[in-house]
């Protein structure tokens, strides 16, 4: 809480008829930065009774005595709102004390940032498995963490009431992330995106007459995404490990290599997803678990062949699992060995596979945009075309045609 004057005075209201024998009103001043508001005490007292120095009642009869006491008891409730103030490190304002002691409910309309943030998640988590994924949880949860953080960091503040958003605090989120928790400009976009609807909830409850990102870019770097080339992917294919977990993530890696799915959607296929299609050839049918649309996709000889390996695992005929899968961060540091054991200088994530998928198993061969967009579940055709960019030996060999007519 900055710096701020304050004063209090007793004094009496000022009668038009200057009767000193006629009792006049006691108010209370306050004052705060300069700017002041008077309030009625509710208590009465004659003019030459009152000393104007002490803000007090003369005398020592029971009257004095009962005056007095009540504006020493008034005085210190102001102060203690004063105090409550601090505490809660609110704006202090002569109106705001003025309210508190008329009793007047100020804080009926006020929204905090982060009860808002902690009700909105506490709604998500009731969700699970109904609307929302344990994922998306964690991720608010995540969001969460880090508003009060930089709430703490920026104004030593618990919470804050949301009138006080604008365009700089969203500014200064963003630098925050950036520059004190070292995230990419991507990374920082996406707990960004993550606190903007929290900030539209309150836009659209009418809680917010303005939008704070109003004018702020929530534009991401393009990323350029280096799938396997096809050599790289042959080396993984070929070479069997002796340590079975290094198997089992090369299987499960191969696998999603020639299906395209992520890892949450293999980790949550099931066989009963595994079906005969109308070409007497098995196919995935499940929906991706991110965006929840359908994806339909013929299982090609070398997915086939790693689903009849694993077709009598023990883990997998319990859970109904098509896979035996380990965690995800497993999964990508077992990838790291395997990279190494390949000759791979690629750093190896099992995202990685998806874009193998997309590029070298599919577009590269031939396959329709518009069919590898379907396989991998997008809902716009925009996400696809990303992949399609970095295929340049794909545009020569479409352009082969052209080159040859032109030659001759």
């Amino acid at each position: 809480m900055d710096c701020f004057s304050f004063g209090l005075l007793f004094f009496l209201r000022k009668d038009n008829r200057q009767n000193p024998g006629i009792e006049r009103l006691i108010y209370v001043k306050i004052t705060v930065d300069g700017k002041s508001c008077e309030l009625s005490t509710k208590r009465k007292c004659l003019p030459d009774r009152w000393n104007v120095q002490a803000g007090r009642m003369e005398g020592k009869t029971e009257a004095a005595k009962e005056i007095n006491s009540y504006l020493d008891t008034f005085e210190q409730k102001v102060y203690r709102i004063k105090k409550l103030l601090i505490d809660r490190d609110e704006e202090i304002t002569a109106e705001l004390i003025k309210k508190k002691l008329l009793g007047i409910d100020v804080d009926k309309h006020k929204h905090m940032l982060i009860q808002i943030f902690k009700e909105h998640n506490k709604q998500v988590h009731e969700l699970i498995g109904k609307q929302f994924s344990r994922a998306t949880f964690i991720r608010y949860e995540t969001c969460l963490r880090h508003t009060q953080a930089f709430l703490e960091y920026k104004y030593q503040k618990e919470d804050l009431d949301i009138t006080n958003l604008d365009y700089q605090m969203i500014c200064e989120f963003e630098h925050w992330f950036k520059a004190l928790r070292n995230c990419d400009h991507n990374t920082t976009i996406k707990y960004i995106s993550n606190f903007r609807k929290i900030i539209n909830r309150c836009i659209k409850y009418g809680w917010l007459k303005q939008d704070p990102f109003f004018g702020f870019s929530m534009r991401k770097m393009e990323v350029q995404r280096v799938p396997l080339t096809e050599k790289e992917l042959n080396a993984i294919i070929q070479l069997d490990f002796s340590i079975p977990r290094l198997q089992l993530v090369k299987d499960i890696f191969v696998f999603c290599c020639f299906t395209g799915l992520a890892y949450i959607d293999v980790k949550e296929l099931k066989r009963s997803s595994i079906v005969m299609g109308n070409d007497n050839k098995l196919w995935i049918m499940s929906n991706r678990h991110k965006t929840n649309t359908a994806t339909r996709i013929p299982i090609l000889p070398v997915a086939k062949n790693i689903l009849e390996k694993y077709a009598y695992n023990t883990e997998c005929l319990k859970k109904d699992a098509a896979l035996p899968t380990l965690s995800n961060q497993k999964m990508n540091n077992y990838l790291k060995e395997i990279a190494d054991a390949c000759g791979i200088k690629k750093t190896l994530t099992f995202h990685i596979a998806r874009h193998t998928f997309a590029t070298t198993v599919t577009l590269s061969n031939g396959v329709p945009i518009e069919t590898v967009s379907k396989m991998l579940g997008h809902k716009d055709l925009k996400t696809t075309q990303i992949y399609a960019k970095i295929l340049d030996h794909k545009i020569g060999n479409d352009m082969a045609h052209l080159f040859e007519k032109f030659s001759r």
